[in-house]
């Protein structure tokens, strides 16, 4: 059993004792550190609530309610809805926040509480380590009877989430239709099995092939859309002749592309090929994490923008963005954030940008994937002993390469020339996890072999 507490939200397994996992004990006590906090924070008793499809969010569903009614707060319940449809919903509600029901990429074993602020925007640092304390203090009063809570249950934030899509100025449902695209979904059995075919009839799409849309939280493999994971769908693709296969993750704001010949676009190529089009029609700046690839660099500053690259963690894109007045950023892991829209990763968004992209180009996806930068993120780690000062080993490595380009607002990223890498340590376990890019397989690879060489040196000469 597993249970961990960060600054962004309460993460774990279901089942097991108190405190080791996500049990109804520990949802309803950081159900009330929350709920306690945003009455704090924003002098409002209302709360967003929302959950993707998997098997454990109807049990977990009912605890959250409960414990909101009982502080006195109102509950908007979104039922089945995506992470991006709660992020919407919460600042049109006026709400103190939002809760969403999910462990996005996670198996059916985990769930979790996403925590929003009033902006339905993942919350802060410094916020996420105060409702912590409040958790732990256990420093919430209940409401009497009198004052309990009220529950809404509200199904049209689909629709109005899609209607906010298709109000966008870059998004041209006349140029999708006109491209007449034959679509395979992947949806994972979640929500996407419901919000993905309604965005897509509403874009003009009118071939789309179904591949697990049923939303009973029963995965038919892992849930995070990587290479390994979607085989399925990728066949799928070659065998109906389509155009493009997607696939989300559950609670769809992570999203990747499968090519017209059964390929990987690449989810990493997801938010650069978004930002390609974007920065064709607004000039401006771009945003992804440090582990992200550098094509979107490169798209960027041919575009005349300038690139910015922020920590990990999609709070810390959003902050970058805001202070670089960013048009475009994500992460590379599929996750794009359009602030026309909104600050949240939205894979929603990012399809119809992504069609629209695609049908202006002309050309296969495949081809689109073409005329991008060509690198290739190779990821390993180094396994330490409990008791190493891993702070002390990157600085170490930081001396080595000083006289490299390098970064160290998220452990240690050196630059070399157009090759990277990135080296950041694990908040659980004694590991350093060790990204690096090239433009080839075997530069990337070899480029971390070297980093991991040297580490073993240091740690010899210690």
């Amino acid at each position: 059993m597993t249970l961990i507490k960060s600054i962004s939200g309460i993460r774990g397994t279901i089942g097991g004792a108190a405190g080791e996992g996500l049990t109804p004990v520990d949802i309803v006590k950081f159900t009330s550190a929350f709920g306690t906090w945003a009455i704090n924070k924003a002098g409002i008793k209302k709360m967003v609530l929302g959950r993707d499809a998997r098997i454990s969010g109807s049990m977990v569903n009912n605890l959250v309610t409960g414990t909101l009614q009982g502080l006195g707060i109102d509950v908007v319940d979104l039922g089945l809805s995506t992470t991006p449809t709660v992020e919407i919903a919460v600042p049109l509600e006026n709400a103190a926040g939002g809760i969403i029901l999910t462990a996005s990429h996670n198996p059916k074993q985990w769930n979790a509480l996403k925590l929003l602020n009033a902006k339905g925007e993942f919350i802060s640092d410094t916020d996420g380590k105060e409702v912590l304390d409040i958790a732990e203090s256990s420093s919430f009063s209940y409401a009497d009877v009198n004052d309990l809570g009220k529950v809404t249950h509200d199904d049209s934030y689909m629709q109005k989430h899609i209607d906010q899509i298709l109000a966008l100025p870059l998004v041209d449902v006349k140029a999708i239709a006109k491209a007449d695209f034959k679509i395979v979904i992947d949806c994972v059995n979640s929500t996407g099995g419901i919000f993905v075919p309604a965005l897509l009839e509403a874009l003009g799409v009118k071939t789309v092939y179904k591949l697990f849309c049923e939303p009973d939280g029963v995965f038919p493999h892992n849930p995070e859309p990587l290479p390994e994971n979607l085989i399925d769908l990728s066949k799928e693709v070659v065998a109906k002749n389509a155009s493009l296969g997607i696939a989300v993750d559950p609670d769809v704001d992570r999203l990747c592309f499968v090519n017209e010949d059964g390929n990987m676009f690449g989810e990493e190529y997801t938010l650069v090929a978004v930002a390609d089009y974007i920065l064709k029609n607004t000039k401006g700046n771009t945003v992804s994490n440090l582990s992200s690839t550098r094509a979107l660099r490169d798209v960027t500053e041919l575009a005349g923008g300038e690139y910015h690259a922020a920590a990990v963690g999609e709070v810390n894109v959003v902050n970058q963005m805001k202070a670089v007045n960013a048009v475009i950023g994500g992460e590379g892991n599929g996750g794009v954030i359009y602030p026309e829209l909104h600050y949240g990763r939205d894979a929603l968004v990012g399809i119809a940008l992504f069609l629209t992209h695609l049908a202006k180009y002309g050309k296969s996806i495949s081809t689109l994937r073409s005329s991008y930068p060509g690198y290739f993120i190779s990821k390993n780690k180094i396994t330490l002993t409990p008791e190493m000062d891993i702070d002390a080993l990157l600085s170490k490595v930081e001396k080595k390469y000083k006289a490299q380009p390098h970064s160290t607002i998220d452990g240690l990223k050196i630059e070399f020339d157009k090759q990277w890498v990135h080296l950041r340590r694990s908040n659980t376990e004694p590991i350093i996890r060790i990204y690096s890019e090239g433009d080839s397989e075997t530069v990337a690879n070899n480029l971390a072999n070297k980093i991991i060489a040297d580490i073993k040196e240091i740690l010899q000469l210690s």
